[in-house]
């Protein structure tokens, strides 16, 4: 709420852009003043359900409205690169939902017209803005936990089989990797940096995006993260952090507000941190924003662009190693 206030365009008014909402006007200051849809119906129904003050049918009106300073982008993957790139060649702002792009050379274009403009640009993964992570980093930073040996994190969500379902779309750049392994990717991107080695294994769904994918990547100083991801089952969601002296625990859902528990090495509990409330979560991404913002940053050292970029590189090797290409790449 400390944070200076924005006016802020919404494109794309689904199902993730509405929980944006919701947290956004319930727990900060930001404002937000327009919703674009190519249905100008759709784009009407979700401003009169959170009383924005303009819906528009078009993605160009609401850039080319002047009211507008900072653009979340909520569409699919596939649409990410040009609602994004339009955003920032109008001069605006942008937190671009996650996975950012379908791949990394997407995620470079958008970096590099973001950085030519002088513009901020983030991609919107939210858990890094989390109370419960940051409490993550202090620990890491302590060096409580010794040296890091192992990550590990899951995330499987069971869906229905569904042809229609953009997360079954090829054409939409579906699969369980960008939408749910994203977030144990960029988990242990975080904990253990840059990715040494990185090796997979995948089953395709019916539609032949990716459905279930395991991973095991590795840092320079030998490091080990065990990640896994799937839209055939609901797992427990968990992430655990293990080095020398201690390890942490992350109850599931990890990736949302949650539980951290320090535990030693004799299995013994040190300390536990409960994080200070279980939803709107979604807000803490566009107060950073926001922050930036004010402060004239054109990026966030808590998800900063040059990582961003590495992910999607991760990804792409990822899904080259599973075999799993989306249409037009």
């Amino acid at each position: 709420m400390k944070v200076p206030s924005l006016d802020w365009g919404i494109i794309a008014p689904g199902g993730i852009a509405s929980s944006f909402t919701e947290a956004v006007q319930s727990h900060t200051a930001q404002r937000i003043v327009a919703v674009a849809s190519r249905d100008l119906g759709r784009a009407r129904a979700f401003a009169s359900r959170f009383d924005i003050p303009h819906a528009y049918g078009s993605y160009d009106d609401l850039l080319g409205d002047s009211r507008v300073e900072v653009v979340y982008v909520a569409s699919p993957h596939s649409e990410h690169l040009t609602h994004a790139l339009n955003a920032i060649e109008a001069g605006k702002h942008v937190l671009v939902e996650k996975a950012f792009t379908r791949n990394a050379e997407e995620a470079a274009r958008l970096i590099a017209a973001a950085r030519q403009r002088g513009v901020f640009l983030m991609e919107a993964m939210w858990t890094r803005f989390l109370p419960h992570i940051d409490v993550v980093r202090q620990v890491l930073d302590s060096g409580a936990l010794g040296e890091i040996r192992t990550v590990v994190a899951d995330h499987g969500q069971y869906m229905v089989p569904d042809a229609t379902h953009r997360l079954y779309a090829p054409s939409l750049a579906g699969g369980a990797l960008l939408d749910l392994g994203v977030y144990p990717v960029s988990f242990a991107s975080l904990v253990l940096g840059e990715f040494a080695t990185v090796s997979a294994v995948g089953t395709p769904a019916f539609t032949g995006v990716d459905g279930q994918v395991s991973i095991v990547a590795t840092n320079a100083a030998g490091a080990h993260a065990l990640l896994n991801t799937t839209l055939f089952a609901r797992t427990p969601t968990t992430a655990s952090i293990t080095g020398t002296r201690a390890r942490l625990e992350l109850d599931g859902d990890f990736y949302a507000p949650a539980p951290v528990r320090l535990i030693g090495r004799d299995n013994e509990v040190l300390d536990v941190y409960t994080p200070p409330r279980p939803d709107g979560g979604l807000c803490f991404e566009a107060a950073e924003v926001a922050r930036c913002v004010a402060e004239g940053r054109t990026e966030s050292a808590l998800m900063p662009l040059d990582e961003t970029l590495r992910i999607m590189r991760t990804l792409d090797e990822i899904r080259r190693t599973v075999g799993n290409r989306f249409p037009g790449e």
